[in-house]
């Protein structure tokens, strides 16, 4: 079972809408949304502090880039109140960006991440954030990422990549754990 001794920050990666539409491959976790909203609710019933990470694209064709529709969040997941939100145009979110001085400023040493997508977005935060010195939770079921063309002209399907990332960011940088098993660890209030 997790312990949390201390309050951990929530860190929601790159849950916008452009991942629901080509040119995006298909992506396999239709329980992303509902194990996303249920650990926002958790963080939210805690009082514990929640990061907001966006992808602003600056590449030109980019459907994550500010101003178009993709660039909007999924239902649910816009910061709310005094939720903090952090901007990135590079896969780890600690990158060009102000998430570790934020995080240092709360106290923070725990963090746990979730998103899109497992191999990219959520995997280089995560092994940056580990190299940083904070502990790193990765929510499995609350990870999403897409088929892959592979270089020898097949296709790498979606479950694979994620069961593969889990796998090393599990062995090396992170904890990795499931929606269910982080409500039961969170401290009542």
């Amino acid at each position: 079972m997790l312990e949390f001794d201390k309050p951990a920050a929530l860190l929601p990666i790159d849950m916008q809408q452009a991942f629901d539409t080509p040119p995006w491959p298909r992506r396999w976790n239709r329980a992303l949304d509902r194990n996303g909203l249920a650990l926002l609710a958790l963080w939210r019933r805690s009082d514990w502090p929640i990061v907001h990470v966006r992808h602003d694209s600056i590449e030109p064709n980019s459907t994550l880039r500010p101003g178009l529709p993709g660039h909007a969040y999924r239902d649910g997941f816009a910061p709310q109140g005094k939720e903090a939100l952090v901007c990135k145009s590079v896969n780890a979110a600690f990158i060009g960006t102000d998430l570790e001085l934020r995080l240092r400023r709360l106290g923070i040493e725990t963090v746990v991440a979730f998103g899109v997508s497992t191999d990219i977005c959520v995997s280089t935060t995560t092994r940056v954030g580990a190299n940083l010195g904070f502990r790193m939770i990765v929510v499995d079921d609350a990870c999403d990422c897409f088929d892959l063309p592979d270089p020898r002209g097949g296709t790498i399907a979606a479950e694979t990549i994620h069961a593969a990332h889990l796998a090393t960011l599990g062995f090396e940088f992170a904890t990795v754990t499931t929606t269910e098993e982080i409500s039961r660890s969170l401290p009542s209030r």
